[in-house]
């Protein structure tokens, strides 16, 4: 608790909260990752794309 109180006198309350908020998303950030990728390649395969062109969609 103290290191939190040290790191919010030195940068400052705003960014302390903005890191403890990102280090708490970032499962859920990545979480929905994973879906919208699932979903791109559901949404591919019934528009009738080819595993190549899904895999390039997917990956970029």
């Amino acid at each position: 608790m103290e290191e939190i109180v040290k790191l919010a006198g030195n940068y400052g309350f705003p960014m302390v909260v903005a890191g403890y908020l990102l280090i708490r998303l970032e499962p859920v950030i990545r979480d929905l990752q994973k879906s919208i990728n699932s979903l791109t390649i559901v949404v591919a395969r019934q528009s009738g794309l080819e595993m190549e062109e899904i895999s390039r969609l997917v990956n970029g």
